[in-house]
């Protein structure tokens, strides 16, 4: 047969098999509803096929390479595929052939690469393992593909017998021989042990497009390469050590396995399976139902921050409510006693709230940044002495929580005399877990008994 020819005729019929594919696609389909999610895994889908296919069968591969006979003819091939797919855009597939493949040489033409006439060789099967890879959809934008490509490779193992008719019309028959001549000519394959075919493995690569006829049903368009591990597909050895090769273009029907209440994984989106969970009613009223806990929880806690008065001290804890504004209130909101200046900088000295630390920390705590400057600032303006005495909650020995409590001191002095104090004025205590100011049963007490407490000298 002629290549442009051939290759003109497989060009309309693969224009005529997408057309009818087409056509049964756009069909309107019921929509399938499915309850899959995005990580609920493999078996909330249907990821087994099987497929039967037929198409052509040459010597050779689109790629081009060389070849012992310069023409080529194209036979029937038929094959059945087996199909798990492991996610939306992988899976692995077996795959069996059978057919023929058939050449001769014109030898008109010059360098032919071998004197002999023609061959036919029966492929008695061709079985492969392969990863098929889904690259893209024409349609990827709609929530159901229905057109799909995709690319396959792998590996397999081949039994196959050629015939071979040399230039005097002679032909040998190399099934049965195990790869010997039977004549002992030249034209041989390599030796081996006797059996009905040769056997060799080989590598196909190929590349297709499915579509979508019903959610049970593919039809599937595919080109694949095999590439083997011999040079005797067709009984002889060219001039060249290449290894032979062959094609299959075909097309075929894949049916999907399982549960007919389980989408198939191959054409799911997960996208559109992620945007329909967000929009699941039942998750919706549960965020609704959250966001109104939270604005609960912020109302209440505003509720808790508000002071009327504004002492500084929330109503809730104010046993003074309305004090003027500017009054010096105590901890409970009440008004201090009026007192002397050289008084009111000693009282602030020994009146300051606690510095408060972390569970086995003597790391200052931003937010006692502002009672220190405070304490820094009267200490500077004012001279005067203070002692820093430091506490830790019960958790651990006694004899560690007096040197944790001694280093929060410290951490507390080096922050004053890094402000300008002279360290001469102040002085450090630890005193472990005695004198607790709360409960060390609860986490809430423990929290109040790491602490360091001013006192005036």
């Amino acid at each position: 047969m002629n290549y442009s020819t051939l290759k003109k005729s497989l060009a309309l019929s693969l224009v005529a098999l997408t057309g009818v594919a087409s056509l049964a696609v756009a069909q309107d389909m019921p929509a399938m509803t499915s309850s899959a999610k995005t990580f609920g895994g493999r078996a909330q889908y249907r990821t087994w096929s099987i497929g039967v296919n037929g198409g052509v069968l040459a010597p050779i591969v689109a790629i081009g390479g060389t070849n012992d006979f310069n023409r080529w003819d194209v036979n029937l091939g038929y094959g059945l595929n087996i199909r798990k797919q492991l996610g939306h855009s992988f899976a692995l597939e077996l795959n069996g052939l059978r057919g023929k493949v058939s050449g001769s040489n014109d030898m008109s033409i010059q360098g032919a690469a071998s004197t002999d006439k023609s061959f036919e060789t029966q492929l008695q099967y061709a079985a492969d393992l392969r990863a098929v890879v889904n690259v893209g959809s024409i349609d990827f934008l709609r929530r159901e593909n229905s057109v799909g490509f995709f690319v396959t490779v792998g590996g397999g193992y081949m039994a196959y017998a050629p015939k071979l008719t040399n230039a005097a019309n002679v032909t040998t028959d190399f099934k049965g021989t195990g790869g010997g001549n039977p004549d002992g000519g030249s034209a041989i394959v390599k030796s081996g042990n006797r059996s009905d075919y040769l056997k060799t493995f080989y590598i196909p690569v190929g590349a297709g497009v499915k579509f979508k006829v019903s959610e049970r049903v593919n039809f599937n368009l595919g080109y694949t390469m095999n590439f083997m591990d011999d040079d005797n597909l067709d009984g002889v050895y060219g001039k060249t050590s290449s290894n032979d090769h062959f094609s299959y273009g075909y097309a075929g029907l894949e049916f999907s396995l399982g549960s007919s209440a389980k989408p198939s994984l191959e054409w799911t989106n997960p996208l559109a399976t992620m945007y329909d969970e967000l929009k699941d009613p039942s998750l919706r009223a549960e965020l609704e139902a959250l966001k109104k806990r939270v604005t609960s929880v912020e109302g209440a806690i505003e509720g808790l921050k508000k002071d009327t008065d504004g002492d500084g001290v929330a109503d809730q804890f104010d046993k003074c409510p309305g004090t003027p504004a500017g009054t010096a209130v105590d901890g409970s909101g009440c008004p201090l006693p009026k007192m002397t200046e050289a008084a009111a900088a000693a009282s602030s000295m020994t009146g300051m709230e606690a510095i408060r630390f972390d569970f086995n920390s003597s790391v200052l705590k931003t937010e006692s940044y502002p009672t220190l400057d405070k304490l820094s600032s009267v200490l500077r303006e004012n001279g005067g002495k203070v002692t820093l005495n430091g506490y830790a909650s019960s958790e651990g020995t006694a004899a560690y929580n007096v040197k944790l409590s001694k280093d929060r001191a410290n951490s507390v002095k080096t922050y004053l005399v890094n402000s300008g104090v002279n360290s001469s004025q102040v002085s450090t205590k630890g005193f472990g877990e005695a004198n607790p100011i709360a409960s060390n049963d609860t986490e809430e007490g423990r929290m109040q008994n790491r602490r360091v407490e001013t006192a005036r000298n």
